[in-house]
């Protein structure tokens, strides 16, 4: 009888009865199991998953068969010994398949098929095709990033970057930012423990370069960010945040309002307009959020932009003098703005995607569109 019809059968249609003869009907699962992984031919001009298939898949498979006709359905005393046996051949045919199905890929190769016998030792073939293996792409975070790094390297700012397990004291002491602050309790910030975080912003590197470089100071500051919020299609508990600052005598509001909108029209196009509205936040004084016409209605009202026309993107501010002073740098000689956006939500706007669990998934046929 072939082990295709044994494997459908129960151990009381096969007359098994003990330990020794679970044993036997085993071995010879093996002894077939063993046959079939060596012969290439018949494997050869199959799918590249069927012998595997045939022995592994989920439904239908020697091992589903076994598993349902032979073990779930043993009599009391053999399941110890049926069990045993059925673990261990899953292991097995693991191992052994894998290794059976590389030989197969290599008998297939073109060297291999360049003679039979003896031939096979002489030199390939050369004038045959080789592999053709799909190139990948840029990430497009990685893509959105580097774009907005040239844009800032052209206008004469440096590149700086620091560590994601940050103190407490760099993500927010230094920063203005109260211990009563929301932002620091744990149910928004990720704690490694009571005097270290996963870093909930790019802003502590702020710190660090003022710290490390003094003034004057023009810097972005891109990198990953963590914070404790649950996935979904707008928040992911990591994602990617860019910090500018600037440090210098005399410059102003102003300033910033034109460099953001120098930036917004390269990353954009000509026709985009800004819009700049007052905020709060602790690190800086005044401070604004900035939004930008939605480019999918031309600031007309649609659903993405919730029917109002603009579509926040960052904040921004003058760097409140407290945070110069943490800093190493004189407020009353130098003053300074910042602004900080997410570069997963400029993707998303640049791109028009609407789930930012798309940039983590790693499905190639998304990632393939860039």
């Amino acid at each position: 009888m072939a082990i295709d019809d044994k494997v459908v059968k129960t151990l009381g249609e096969l007359h098994v009865t003990d330990a020794a003869g679970v044993q036997a009907l085993f071995a010879e699962v093996r002894v077939a199991m063993e046959t079939e992984s060596k012969d290439c031919e018949r494997w050869r001009n199959q799918p590249p998953n069927a012998l595997r298939n045939r022995w592994l898949a989920r439904h239908n498979s020697i091992l589903a068969q076994i598993d349902e006709h032979w073990r779930k359905t043993a009599p009391k005393e053999l399941v110890p010994i049926v069990g045993r046996e059925f673990n261990a051949l899953k292991k097995e045919a693991n191992d052994k398949l894998d290794v059976a199905i590389a030989e197969i890929k290599k008998a297939e190769s073109p060297w291999a098929r360049s003679g039979t016998g003896a031939d096979r030792t002489q030199a390939p073939d050369l004038t045959l095709p080789g592999y053709c293996r799909s190139l990948g792409s840029i990430h497009p975070i990685t893509r959105v990033q580097r774009e907005m790094e040239d844009i800032f390297l052209g206008l004469g700012f440096a590149i700086e970057t620091g560590p994601e397990v940050e103190t407490v004291y760099y993500n927010f002491d230094a920063l203005n930012i109260p211990e009563s602050h929301p932002s620091r309790d744990d149910w928004d910030t990720l704690y490694v423990d009571a005097q270290t975080v996963l870093r909930t912003h790019t802003s502590p590197v702020q710190i660090r370069a003022m710290e490390k470089y003094g003034a004057p100071l023009y810097i972005v500051i891109p990198g990953k960010c963590y914070r404790n919020d649950k996935p979904d299609a707008s928040h992911s508990p990591m994602f990617h945040q860019m910090e500018g600052l600037a440090v210098d005598v005399d410059i102003t509001f102003a300033d910033l309002k034109g460099t953001l909108d120098f930036f917004a029209k390269q990353f954009f196009g000509e026709s985009v307009r800004l819009s700049f509205r007052p905020s709060f936040f602790p690190f800086t004084e005044p401070s604004g959020e900035v939004y930008v016409s939605c480019s999918i209605c031309d600031g007309q009202g649609c659903s993405v932009c919730k029917q109002s026309g603009w579509i926040e993107v960052m904040g921004c501010g003058m760097v409140h003098p407290q945070v110069l002073r943490n800093g190493g740098i004189d407020p009353d000689r130098y003053a300074g703005w910042a602004f900080g956006l997410g570069i997963d939500r400029f993707a998303m706007i640049k791109y028009g995607i609407d789930d930012i669990q798309l940039f983590f998934q790693s499905d190639l046929r998304f990632l393939s569109q860039f």
